[in-house]
């Protein structure tokens, strides 16, 4: 279907065919989109919508295509400086056809300093750290991984198809290979039943291997929660969505544990519409800062943001 997109710093609108709809992290609003697959490889976690539409079913673009929106961009003259690749995982791909991707942007938009991409943790299972770090070499600079939960019991329930132990093992390759990474943790994934743990691991995740910015969001289903529920069935209590004030309490019960090495230069943001507090910082510097005003909220001193005003 014929749609228009932002291409990046200049602001313009160029017309250029996606499958839609079209998701890309909030840090890349000024980056040229450019589909190197459709939907996402995995798409069986249960909390996800983003990838369910028909047309969406997983498959890699042909390169001709991509070189045609690249050719168009660059007839149209607008100054690309990044670009993102969608859609869910494009580091799924093999390293000859990133390779080639990369090429292609560099041949027809010399002026991009950085590319980006979502990713799994299974994305670089097959891949040596030679290989993205040759991918780096060509452009490639920052990769958002959605680790979503370091618990194991939480990923499983939810469809995720990873543990602590391959979300460590990614993040560690990854940063062997010079890249930059960007991880989300979800809050509110394990309901109430699962709270405590799953802050408490996904903590041990990021001190395992810090990234180097990590963000925070909060869990919705504007769709009905029933997917997610399934996978709680057999606990007693089900899965109880978490409210406000126990987002807070879990937020608070994470940071807790959160002690990262005094080298560790995390990037940390908490501001996404999903969330009921705005926070950000650098960890470990920021930490005790960050603590506070989780305490001040605990304690009602700080307003949380109503719950129609949590856009998605």
């Amino acid at each position: 279907m014929l749609s228009t997109l932002a291409s990046a710093s200049a602001g313009a609108l160029l017309p250029l065919q996606y499958v839609e709809p079209v998701f890309r992290p909030p840090a890349e609003a000024r980056s040229f989109i450019l589909q190197a697959t459709i939907g996402c490889s995995w798409n069986q976690c249960t909390f996800c919508e983003m990838y369910t539409a028909p047309q969406q079913q997983y498959r890699m673009r042909p390169l001709d295509e991509i070189e045609s929106d690249l050719r168009f961009v660059a007839n149209a003259r607008v100054p690309v400086t990044r670009v993102f690749l969608a859609d869910g995982d494009a580091l799924n791909l093999p390293t000859k056809r990133l390779r080639a991707i990369l090429e292609l942007i560099r041949e027809h938009l010399p002026g991009v300093k950085r590319v980006g991409s979502y990713c799994l943790p299974r994305n670089v299972r097959n891949k040596e750290v030679e290989e993205l770090a040759e991918l780096r070499e060509l452009g490639l600079r920052t990769l958002y991984v959605g680790c979503e939960s370091g618990d194991d019991e939480v990923l499983r329930r939810v469809g995720k198809g990873e543990t602590l132990e391959t979300s460590v093992a990614a993040l560690t390759k990854l940063k062997a290979a010079g890249l930059r990474t960007s991880v989300m943790i979800l809050h509110g994934l394990g309901g109430t039943a699962l709270s405590e743990q799953h802050a408490r691991n996904s903590a041990a995740l990021i001190k395992a291997a810090p990234p180097t910015y990590l963000s925070t969001l909060v869990v919705s289903f504007p769709r009905g929660e029933e997917k997610v529920a399934a996978g709680f069935a057999d606990l007693p209590e089900g899965f109880e969505p978490l409210t406000d004030v126990e987002v807070v309490d879990e937020m608070h019960a994470f940071m807790s544990e959160l002690e990262l090495p005094p080298d560790a230069k995390t990037i940390f943001r908490s501001n996404h519409a999903s969330n009921y507090l705005n926070l950000e910082g650098n960890l470990p510097r920021d930490r005790p800062r960050l603590l506070a005003e989780l305490e001040q909220a605990q304690r009602g001193e700080v307003r949380l943001r109503p719950e129609w005003s949590r856009g998605l």
